[in-house]
């Protein structure tokens, strides 16, 4: 490899790292709204009896998950509750478990 097919290499080196950092900025924003999305679709599939079951507002959750994916970190706070805390509940109610 000649000296000047190195430099040719490195013209193109500021072209690969804008590249790796829009790479890398695109994962960072679709992790919170790949959450955000499978959280909402989540409390949207459920039925309105599970809701009720489990004394929990579909409409609110579904209000709270939809605003909170208009910041990440708020997408991400917001579906990571409903997630880890309110989709058990409501699974173990849509299964049949209604014990307290």
């Amino acid at each position: 490899m000649t000296p000047s097919a190195v430099l040719g290499l490195l013209d193109d080196a500021p072209l690969v790292v804008e590249l790796v950092a829009v790479a890398v900025g695109i994962v960072v924003v679709s992790i919170p709204l790949a959450a955000s999305m499978w959280a909402f679709l989540d409390c949207a599939r459920r039925p309105a009896w599970v809701w009720a079951m489990a004394r929990r507002g579909q409409v609110i959750w579904l209000c709270i998950l939809g605003f909170g994916t208009i910041t990440i970190v708020g997408g991400l706070l917001t579906a990571g509750w409903y997630l880890a805390r309110v989709r058990p509940e409501l699974a173990r109610v849509e299964d049949g478990d209604i014990g307290a």
